[in-house]
């Protein structure tokens, strides 16, 4: 096992560290944090957490040498699912380098007892510990309770609309594009791209013509590793045929999708469903929105919102909204809102009376309601405009909120309709929060 670990760290100390699109992801201000935490970075498969602790090495690297920080990823073929080799490793480490200043450990979920061997490491020795992990076994939601207030979760999203840009080295003004048209056709035009293929890093900067392949692998593999494989599924098909519902849908209840279910020749019960439901979740590949109440009886019995964790999913393998752009605008604000709110500390939900008017997204912040949001793509049509304007008019006076918030495709103005305030704003404009 010795020979392993060794090997292993021989092979991180000539390994050459590829070059990084900065992120938006800042992790330097924790290197050094009191007390010490284990920082946790989670966030879906491929989102670039491998990268952002590349980025962050090579930061370290400029003051202490490779044998004080210490990467390991777990997805390495050569490390063996084991206990042992988390008991040695450290001790090894030791032998083979010094004591380790900094450990960044990727994808260590997967390991036997890894949160029971970090636990002891946290409480023994005197390292630095970031881990990743592309499921919810090392979220705050879901963390071993030996780590409970000891670490801390910082989650990872795929590339905001900014970030896109610099991906594509787009190098634009943004607040030139309300006098340029040329500038303002590079921006759309970069949004166009953005809508249709998603902003998973390796996919942004792929070939046109590999974008829907590789985005199609990536949903083959979060099925097979991070769903079946980790929970044991039995009934593959039966899991498979939910997550194509989940991905033609744009909200579910459990006894909606049960009796799909039932009716494609899918014998599966309620409870099944709804720890498929989890497990899905738990992958990260979509995230589900509850209805707005003060009542939780509502929030568990209403219908649940759902997006899915990249709008090239959509396009990639959804056979009833590859082309919606409605419902890409749509999905593109809710991952945009959740990137907004695990950072600014807000949750999200949506809103429906009983005449079924209805406001996409309704965020709240502790008690208090801040802002309703209607997300539409074409405004200029006047029975739509209405409809969208109404349900934000009803929200108003049942919440008490007066943030009103139209975000549409191109009209960008302020209206004051039945004595509301109302904006609207076009997506790429508040995508780079102008």
């Amino acid at each position: 096992m010795d020979n392993t670990i060794k090997t292993i760290l021989y092979s991180w100390k000539d390994k050459k560290i590829p070059e990084i699109i900065p992120r938006e992801v800042e992790l330097e201000g924790y290197l050094k944090m009191t007390p010490r935490k284990i920082v946790a970075i989670t966030g879906f498969r491929r989102v670039g957490k491998t990268y952002i602790l590349y980025s962050l090495i090579k930061k370290l690297l400029k003051e202490y040498s490779r044998e004080e920080v210490i990467y390991i990823n777990f997805d390495d073929e050569r490390i063996p699912e084991s206990t042992e080799f988390l008991t040695n490793l450290v001790p090894a480490i030791k032998e083979t380098f010094s004591e380790p200043r900094y450990l960044l450990l990727d994808e260590i979920q997967n390991m036997p007892h890894w949160s029971k061997w970090l636990r002891r490491i946290y409480d023994n020795e005197s390292v630095n510990i970031f881990i990743t992990g592309s499921s919810s076994k090392v979220s705050s939601r879901e963390l071993p309770t030996e780590l409970r207030g000891r670490s801390l979760e910082i989650k990872v999203h795929p590339l905001s609309f900014t970030e896109f840009l610099r991906f594509k080295n787009i190098n634009v003004n943004y607040k030139d594009a309300e006098y340029s048209e040329s500038t303002r056709t590079v921006i759309l035009r970069a949004l166009n791209e953005y809508l249709t293929y998603g902003g998973m890093p390796e996919v942004v900067l792929a070939d046109e013509s590999k974008k829907f392949e590789i985005l199609q692998d990536y949903f083959r593999t979060v099925l097979s590793r991070d769903i079946i494989e980790r929970f044991n599924v039995g009934n593959e098909e039966g899991i498979k045929a939910l997550l194509k519902l989940l991905l033609n849908s744009t909200n579910y209840s459990i006894s909606k999708l049960y009796n799909t279910l039932k009716s494609m020749g899918y014998h599966i019960g309620k409870t099944t469903v709804l720890n498929y439901l989890g497990y899905i979740e738990s992958s990260y590949f979509i995230h589900s929105i509850p209805i707005f109440s003060y009542k939780i009886k509502d929030q568990m019995q209403y219908p649940r919102k759902v997006y899915i964790i990249d709008n090239g999913f959509i396009s990639s393998i959804s056979t009833k909204f590859s082309k919606d752009m409605g419902r890409l605008y749509e999905n593109m604000v809710a991952v945009e809102l959740l990137r907004r709110g695990s950072k600014d500390n807000f949750d999200v939900f949506y809103w429906k009376d009983q005449r079924g008017k209805e406001v996409d997204f309704v965020i709240r912040n502790d008690l208090k309601i801040e802002q309703l949001i209607q997300v539409s793509y074409d405004v200029s049509d006047y029975d739509t405009k209405k409809r969208e304007v109404t349900a934000l008019i009803k929200a108003s006076d049942a919440l008490n909120c007066e943030n009103l918030l139209v975000i549409n495709s191109s009209y960008d103005a302020v209206e004051e309709i039945k004595g509301k305030k109302i904006v609207f704003v076009p997506l790429w404009k508040w995508l780079l929060g102008m």
